[in-house]
């Protein structure tokens, strides 16, 4: 990430070249307009020609002595009227010759504007206010160019590198010391950067703030467009941005050029978007890493009803999460799904409390497997807490590896709870004690030493059918006296009786341990 850039210098205001040293030398006093001291002063002009207004592009302030209008009030009221209608930020007036008070036809015309009209008491070189002016918007302008520069490469360079989303977003909101957050187009978060409990407050009640406070620039939330090619999908918000909104909308344009090259070289969709939030959220859940309570902004955020829920935390082994997805908008329940690794994908059902759970997850599993067959579908028990759900989503992941490797040879429920695993699954917890590994080393050691794939596969499945050779020999497509040969083999090998209830259940439990340890 690079390193972030001084801010740039806000735009200045009417009311801000008045505070100015060399002005207030000047001993200015506002006598119209006062109200509209906040227009931005896009230069400093100075001016006597009665008919200025035909010169002038809008933005700025103008500067005059009036020589050319004393005497003549029609032309004091027209000079007033020429310079609203050219969009002109102020008029100043120096007192003097000309004028030695302030003129009441123009202040009453300037009032009548909403033109804001300044008078200076005291004589007032008017080349040194249009130097000091000009010169600070000179240099902001060349800060807004180069911020623009440094954002635009930094993103650049991140992209070129592959960068996922979230290092650029990272680096948007080091550069605009704010939140960030990508939105779908019904509102719902994609990514979020920034200061975590900054980015907390900013969805904790983002729903609400997104349709209403969000909507005004003025309170620095500051939006671009997310799409390409006449179709929009989506929007990036720079939330509670404290600098002056020309400088955000700057930020939030590059960033938005940035993440729409992002998704068209990556061959990325909003869609994926959607997926890569999932995933950061139920991974951050699994982990435990960030305590429950302070993920429940993002999950709200992401569309997941929270308030009075059960939660039903699931894992389902060896299926694409968009097939999930399929599911879960055929049965129409609301949740979140995600890819975990090896294999495993993680689904956080969220159902109202008046709902059956146990009904309706069988349902979602039965779904499933006639989408895959072959896949696992490992469930915790529901949840009526959110603080719940990291065990829950823990204890579901722990019951599909469990059984991941023997799904063919164990007769599993369409739903595969903690019960189901029995010994199984306490193996697995102990996969990585020094002397249950030496056990199982040792115990298959017969085997190990020739890495005879095949013959450990006979044995796993001879074992997990609870020494059933029928079973056994049609899971592996061979007849009754070759199953035989192999099993004998197998006993030569390993030096064992697995007609032996004792011994066989040793084999079986260093087996397990063998296949926890492997994976």
């Amino acid at each position: 990430m690079t390193t972030t850039p001084e801010p740039l210098e806000p735009a200045l205001s009417v009311r801000q070249v008045l505070t100015l040293e060399r002005v207030l030398a000047g001993e200015p006093e506002v006598v119209a307009g006062a109200g509209q001291l906040d227009r931005p002063v896009r230069w400093v002009h100075v001016a006597e020609a009665p008919d200025v207004g035909v010169m002038l592009t809008g933005g700025e302030m103008v500067l005059t002595t009036g020589v050319l209008l004393a005497g003549d009030e029609d032309k004091q009221a027209e000079y007033i009227r020429s310079l609203h209608r050219a969009e002109a930020a102020a008029v100043v007036l120096g007192l003097g010759r000309a004028f030695p008070a302030p003129p009441d036809v123009m202040r009453r015309a300037a009032e009548r504007c909403g033109l804001p009209m300044v008078v200076l008491h005291r004589p007032f070189p008017f080349a040194e206010l249009t130097e000091e002016v000009q010169s600070r918007l000179v240099r902001r302008k060349y800060a807004a160019v180069s911020l623009s520069e440094s954002v635009r490469t930094a993103l650049t360079a991140l992209i070129t590198a592959g960068a996922p989303l979230q290092s650029l977003l990272d680096e948007v909101a080091s550069h605009a010391a704010c939140p960030v957050v990508v939105t779908n187009l019904a509102h719902r978060v994609l990514a979020t950067a920034g200061e975590r409990p900054a980015v907390d407050d900013v969805l904790r009640d983002w729903e609400r703030i997104a349709r209403q406070a969000g909507g005004s620039e003025g309170d620095g939330w500051i939006r671009a467009e997310l799409g390409g090619r006449g179709e929009r999908w989506g929007q990036i918000v720079l939330c509670g941005h404290r600098g002056d909104t020309a400088t955000g909308r700057l930020l939030a344009d590059r960033a938005a050029e940035a993440l729409v090259l992002h998704r068209m070289l990556g061959g990325n969709s909003a869609h994926t978007w959607e997926e890569q939030s999932a995933q950061s959220l139920l991974t951050d859940l699994v982990s435990g890493v960030v305590p429950a309570r302070q993920l429940l902004p993002r999950a709200r955020a992401a569309g997941l009803p929270v308030n009075r829920r059960t939660f039903v935390p699931m894992v389902v082994r060896d299926v694409e999460p968009d097939q999930l997805d399929r599911v879960l908008r055929m049965v129409g329940l609301s949740g979140l799904v995600a890819e975990l690794a090896d294999g495993a994908v993680a689904v956080l059902l969220s159902l109202a409390r008046d709902q059956d759970a146990p009904v309706l997850t069988a349902n979602f599993a039965a779904r499933v497997h006639s989408e895959a067959a072959r896949t696992v579908v490992a469930a915790a028990d529901p949840r009526t807490a959110w603080d719940d759900v990291p065990t829950g989503l823990r204890e579901a992941q722990h019951v599909a590896d469990a059984v991941a490797d023997s799904r063919d040879a164990l007769d599993l429920p369409a739903v595969v709870r903690l019960k189901d695993v029995h010994l199984r699954g306490l193996i697995r917890l102990l996969r990585d004690d020094p002397y249950v590994q030496s056990f199982a080393e040792r115990e298959l050691d017969g085997l190990l030493c020739t890495s005879d794939e095949d013959m450990l596969s006979v044995l796993r499945t001879y074992l997990a059918t609870g020494r059933n050779k029928s079973r056994t020999a049609q899971l592996h497509h061979v007849s009754r006296p070759a199953l035989y040969r192999r099993l004998e083999a197998i006993q030569t090998r390993l030096g064992v009786d697995l007609d032996d209830f004792e011994q066989a259940a040793s084999m079986h439990i260093a087996l397990l341990a063998h296949d926890a340890q492997q994976r």
